[in-house]
């Protein structure tokens, strides 16, 4: 495995992380959340494979409607549109130094196929975070969104008034992939599907497993730890 999770000098004297990461977990794990900690820190572009499918999704594009035939029942986007959108994202200048996965690769030939696009470099580590399904439902089965951006959960995060976004007052909404019967087939999917991943990356000696019931500030000293130790 590459050891290349090193330094290099920039001009205002901050430091930039040379290094090439996946974040794995289950949806509702806090990916998300964490992954754009990680991405801050480390001054790496944080790579979401479900931001750029949402994008579409809001844009109506081909990608964008296509995608949403599976995303909506709860199942993976096929391997050909994710492998495309990431082949391109990562040809990309910002992608030369690093950058963190986020919900890419999900199956061992989605890996396989990660590893032909960086060629000659390979992945420096995967940290999987690990949460139980039952505190998964409950997270992802709360969550409401509004049409302007605006998120909230109806027990750790509510409105200030129920179903009404304290932004801009409109009406909040339930997306359908965080419907009950969407989640456990989710949760189903990606057990099936990125166990085997998971078993591959650590027979590689990649895979650093981190609790994802804990806060999230913990959650993250405990990425930093594992990162700034590895040598």
């Amino acid at each position: 495995m590459a050891k290349e999770l090193k330094t290099m000098e920039l001009s205002n004297s901050e430091e930039m992380y040379k290094m090439r990461l996946v974040l794995l977990g289950p949806p509702g794990a806090g990916k998300g959340t964490q992954a754009k900690r990680i991405a801050g820190k480390y001054q790496i572009p944080h790579v979401s494979t479900g931001d750029i499918l949402r994008e579409n999704l809001s844009a109506g594009t081909g990608l964008g409607l296509k995608a949403k035939t599976y995303m909506d029942k709860g199942e993976l986007v096929p391997d050909n549109v994710l492998i495309d959108i990431i082949k391109e994202r990562l040809s990309k200048p910002d992608c030369s130094s690093g950058f963190l996965l986020d919900g890419y690769p999900r199956t061992i030939s989605q890996a396989e196929a990660l590893n032909q696009i960086l060629a000659d470099t390979q992945l420096d580590m995967v940290l999987n975070i690990t949460v139980p399904d039952e505190e998964l439902l409950k997270r992802l089965s709360g969550r409401r969104m509004c049409k302007c951006g605006a998120s909230y959960h109806t027990e750790f995060n509510p409105p200030k008034i129920m179903n009404v976004c304290d932004v801009c007052g409109s009406t909040l909404y339930q997306r359908d992939d965080d419907k009950e019967e969407a989640i456990k087939n989710r949760l189903k999917v990606y057990a099936k599907q990125t166990q085997p991943l998971i078993d591959y990356y650590s027979n590689l000696s990649m895979l650093k497993t981190v609790d994802g019931t804990e806060s999230i500030d913990k959650i993250f000293a405990e990425i930093t730890s594992i990162l700034d130790t590895y040598e």
